[in-house]
This record gives C-alpha cells, structure tokens and sequence, in this order.
C-alpha cells in the first residue's frame, strides 16, 4: 500500500513543520521539549506510544479473524499518554507537557486518515455499508461511510479552533490544549466507531470504544486537576 506510505510521510513532515512553527510562535523555549534535552521524556512518548498502536491495533485485527500486525492511532494517543504520565508521576512533573504535541497530533491524524481513504479496502479502516449519497465504493460495489473522511474533518475543525485561540490569546487553550485534544479526539472517535466493521467486545462497543471512554474520562479528570493546581498557586 504505497498510497498510505506515501501519506504516512506527509503526516510526519506536516505534523514537524506545523509543530515547529507553533511551539515558536506561542510556547516560550523554556516551556517546550526536545529529544536532546529531555531524553527520557521522550523515549517514555515513544515506548508508550508503539506498544498502545501495536497491542490495540493487532488485539483488533485478531479478534475480526486476522492474524496479523495491526497499529491503530488511538492505541498509540492511549499508550503515549501512559508512558508520559509515568515518566510525570516518576519525576514529580504536576501539569500539562502536552501543549506543542496538540497541532502536530491533530494535522498528523488529519493527513494520516486521507492515507487510510485511499488505501481502501486492505487497510481495514472503512465504514459500514450506507445509502447516504456521499458513501465510497472502495471496489467492491457497496457504497460504505467515509470514515477516515469524517475523521479527518473532524481534527481540522479542532485545529482550526485551536490555533484561534492560540491566535487570541486565549490562556485555556493554551493551559488545557492538550486534554481538550484528547477529548475532541476522544469523542469524535467514539462516533465513528459506530460506523465501522469491527467486532463488538461488550454490546455494540468494539475495543477503540473503550479506548475512547478512557480517553475522555483522562480528559475531564486532568482539566479539572489542572484548574484545581492553577488555584492552587
């Protein structure tokens, strides 16, 4: 699937270029992260990032019947988190450290999902039959929901939002961006979810439901939290 591949390295470029240019405009040095100065803090991104995109995304495939490797966007925002919030807790770190990451998370998924729209089928990321004009036949006849489109849509709008703020000044963006983020994310995932083929767990919920449901539980928990340290100080 060269198509995806080719994506895949778009999301990447877009979400530097747009990461960089974001951090200088409105996170003061100080307040931004890099590999060089803190190492640990990014392999814990990293470790907990590949192993939530891989035990998720193949836990999925092995339960639709597909024995394979499997990765998944919301797994790795999960596992990302964890591995974070352990390095924060291990080193007495109170507050967000999210905030450059948003921007770059929400144009990467943006540019990332049109990948998984033109792999079609194979990619396993397509929606449930629809009689809706806009749905996709991606080659085998049935019309289906455009999911990653949807997807897509949805973190554009996010980011569109979120620079605004970032553009007004506003201090709850920039305090809370990264837990908004994850909310957004969280939930617009949750709905979509409901599109797709994949195999129920408990009820209608697939495994990216409870994801989702923990997610935007870690969201609301840690908004609040943050509040309640700002009154704090």
């Amino acid at each position: 699937m060269i198509v995806h591949t080719i994506f895949d390295i778009a999301a990447w470029i877009s979400a530097w270029l747009i990461g960089r240019a974001v951090s200088r405009r409105y996170y003061p040095r100080g307040q931004t992260r890099t590999p060089f100065r803190d190492p640990g803090y990014f392999m814990a991104l990293c470790i907990g990032a590949i192993a939530g995109a891989l035990a998720f995304g193949s836990l999925n495939m092995r339960l639709a019947g597909f024995w394979q490797i499997g990765h998944s966007i919301a797994g790795a925002v999960a596992g990302g988190i964890v591995g974070v919030e352990a390095f924060k807790f291990a080193h007495g770190i109170r507050g967000s450290t999210g905030g450059q990451f948003v921007a770059p998370l929400a144009l990467g998924i943006a540019v990332g999902r049109l990948g998984c729209f033109f792999a079609g089928l194979p990619d396993y990321t397509y929606g449930t039959p629809t009689a809706l004009p806009w749905g996709v036949d991606f080659g085998d006849g049935i019309p289906r929901h455009p999911v990653q489109l949807y997807e897509s849509a949805s973190m554009l709008l996010f980011l569109a939002v979120y620079l605004k703020g970032l553009h007004n000044g506003s201090d709850f963006m920039h305090r809370q961006g990264f837990y908004l983020f994850t909310g957004w994310y969280a939930l617009q995932r949750f709905l979509w979810e409901f599109l797709k083929p994949y195999p129920p767990v408990a009820g209608s919920l697939n495994v990216f439901h409870f994801i989702c449901i923990g997610l935007l539980a870690y969201s609301v928990f840690m908004m609040r939290r943050n509040d309640e340290l700002r009154a704090a100080v």
